[in-house]
């Protein structure tokens, strides 16, 4: 292969160091801000004196969870995004294109339906990845083993269809109004009122997607050139759509399981990022994660800030924002086309 597919420029490594650093300082200003004033440093040293103190309590209960899911879950998004617009070769792919965040969402409202949500803390997450594997399982068998870009696209369609039909269904079936509230503001996504153990839970999973889609930049760039040059330098593109699917179902999956549907990031994150690195696939993968990352956290820390009650849900939030930067650059590719 050659090495112009190894070796990034100098100049991308800082470009990721700084990107790295923004999403550090995003991280940390969401630990310190919020509805109230914390002494972060006063909570830091409780933490690590070992006392029980009130700003410690809000820190390790309320402001980590929150901070590090809004990091883990935006690297997740951006990330799956770069993927799956480099495999098909599509600016307007993200993470709902195959179907994996319509099955996470479907498998978390049916144990809320079911009244299973009540049973343990960890039944909504739990179940949200089980429906992000069989989404992922659903969609290979549709597409076949040997399955081209389109009939992958087709595919996933047709499972995020079904999903949205049967999230649809039980609304729909719901016997009580209120249930279906909770649904649907659960659908909407947030960062607010999760716990540790769903981040634990949630990490694993990511980490895993994470390696599977970062491992594809080689393969990626390849693909840019076309599946026959692809193939010709020794890629198995039946491995690699493998690959990225299996990646995407693991990481969005259980960001998707744990905070509900939060959309546009994965689109946005990727358009924004991609001049910066020469419009390589493979380099966009670590960008764009980071770029995620800070998305999501920035507008994490909007919905705190906006005196609104009850909170501004994330996904409307990123709806709203993500809605006129992607309309900004349609129009700016429509005018350099």
């Amino acid at each position: 292969m050659s090495g112009a597919f190894r070796r990034a420029p100098v100049a991308y490594w800082p470009f990721v160091a700084a990107l790295g650093g923004v999403a550090l300082v995003a991280t940390f200003a969401s630990l310190a801000i919020g509805y109230v004033h914390l002494d972060l440093a006063a909570a830091l040293s409780d933490i690590a004196h070992g006392r029980q103190s009130l700003p410690a309590l809000v820190l390790v209960e309320l402001r980590l969870p929150r901070a590090a899911l809004g990091a883990v879950v935006g690297f997740s998004l951006g990330l799956a995004g770069a993927a799956l617009q480099g495999l098909l070769r599509n600016p307007l792919a993200d993470p709902g294109v195959i179907g994996v965040s319509g099955g996470a969402a479907f498998g978390a409202v049916a144990v809320f339906y079911s009244g299973l949500a009540g049973a343990f803390a960890l039944a909504m997450p739990l179940g949200g990845v089980a429906g992000a594997v069989v989404a992922a399982l659903l969609l290979y068998a549709l597409a076949g083993r040997g399955a081209g870009t389109m009939t992958l696209i087709l595919a996933g369609v047709t499972v995020n269809s079904f999903s949205g039909a049967l999230t649809a269904l039980a609304l729909n079936l719901s016997p009580n109004p209120y249930a279906a509230y909770e649904i649907v503001f659960w659908l909407m996504g947030s960062l607010a009122d999760r716990s540790l153990p769903q981040l634990w839970l949630a990490l694993p999973l990511t980490l895993v997607g994470w390696a599977l889609l970062l491992t594809s930049a080689p393969a990626l760039d390849a693909l840019s050139l076309g599946e026959d040059t692809a193939a010709s330098l020794g890629f198995d593109l039946r491995r690699l759509r493998a690959q990225l699917v299996a990646g995407t179902a693991l990481a969005v999956g259980a960001a998707v399981a744990v905070t509900g549907a939060i959309g546009f990031v994965g689109l946005i994150a990727p358009h924004l990022l991609r001049p910066w690195v020469g419009h390589r696939p493979g380099r966009l993968l670590l960008v764009s994660g980071f770029g995620g990352a800070i998305i999501l956290l920035l507008a994490d820390l909007a919905v705190r800030l906006i005196p609104v009650h009850p909170e501004l849900k994330l996904g409307v939030a990123t709806a709203l924002i993500g809605a006129p930067l992607l309309y900004g650059l349609i129009d700016r590719m429509r005018r350099e086309a």
